[in-house]
């Protein structure tokens, strides 16, 4: 069979950071306060000229040149953004013009803080289906620009960001061995739509978020082992959407996951939404932790509610 195996990653962060001593003289907050309730030290704020396309652009030529592959080697680029530039063209489209592609597909993916889950899965329906060879799967944020500076309840919580992998189509025995994505889970839940959304500024119930989060996380998770018929000792490593260290912490002791097994980037980078994930990636990648032929589970909840998890072997 045909699995979607991770030939490359990459990253890329404005160049400001944003300290919570820094936000301390913005709202009445304190850098205690924050790192208790969220795990959260600083986050990188985009700045003129900083875009989700020239962020998701950087990430991709950074996972292009880790592949030793170039934009030539593409033909589907799929980026996740709750934030694009434009509301139309595709901020996808934006990035394939600046890596000097003419040729393949481009879309974005819109499902919050999930998005890049859901656009693994995509690009990995795209592959096993043959419609494509090998697909740029970027995750790319400026969620400064949708905050109300002035709400302690947000702004302390969100950042600017993007990561991205190389997803390339590969011939596998179709085992749980086998290296590439095993399985994705993929959920929705319209009802919930009114405790995270944007109504020019970013609004969120931050205590219906989190009641809800463990739960729908665990969800997902025990899916895919039920799917591929391994169990949370057999994980590598968890790569969870970087959202809250408590929902983190409280995700994994309830799957019995340890901690020294989940990669952690909030206190870095805070939640960059859908490129939480591929940020926490590149950095576990590329310090040697991940490596060829972990078996590694991605997941995340985000507004709408979605949520969904991605289970591959490195």
């Amino acid at each position: 069979m045909i699995r979607s195996v991770v030939r490359g990653f990459g990253a890329a962060l404005p160049k400001r950071v944003m300290t919570n001593k820094e936000i301390e003289s913005r709202v009445d907050t304190s850098d205690e306060w924050i790192v208790q309730r969220t795990g959260i030290r600083q986050r990188y704020i985009a700045g003129e000229g900083e875009t989700s396309a020239s962020l998701g652009e950087a990430a991709a030529r950074a996972a292009l040149e880790r592949a030793g592959l170039t934009p030539d080697d593409v033909d589907l680029i799929i980026v996740a953004t709750s934030t694009p530039d434009n509301t139309f063209p595709a901020t996808a489209v934006n990035i394939q013009n600046r890596l000097g592609m003419r040729h393949g597909a481009a879309f974005d993916m819109q499902a919050v803080c999930s998005g890049f889950v859901y656009a693994v899965a995509t690009a990995d329906a795209y592959i096993r289906g043959g419609l494509s060879k090998r697909a740029l799967v970027i995750g790319a944020e400026t969620f400064s620009r949708l905050l109300d500076w002035t709400d302690r309840t947000t702004c302390v919580l969100f950042g600017d960001g993007a990561g991205a992998i190389v997803l390339e189509a590969q011939e596998a025995a179709g085992t749980k061995a086998d290296r590439g994505v095993l399985t994705a889970q993929l959920r929705s839940d319209g009802a919930h739509r009114d405790k995270l959304y944007v109504d020019g500024h970013l609004r969120m119930e931050g205590r219906e978020v989190f009641k809800h989060a463990v739960g729908m996380i665990t969800d997902v998770i025990e899916a895919a082992f039920e799917a591929t018929g391994t169990t949370a000792d057999d994980i590598d490593w968890l790569v969870p959407h970087q959202a809250n260290r408590r929902i983190i912490d409280g995700s994994a002791k309830k799957l019995g996951i340890p901690l020294e097994k989940v990669v952690v980037t909030v206190d870095l980078h805070g939640n960059t939404s859908a490129a939480s994930i591929p940020l926490a990636l590149d950095a576990a990648a590329s310090d040697g932790r991940i490596k060829k032929g972990d078996l590694v589970m991605l997941e995340a909840m985000g507004g709408g509610f979605t949520w969904g998890s991605v289970l591959l072997r490195w």
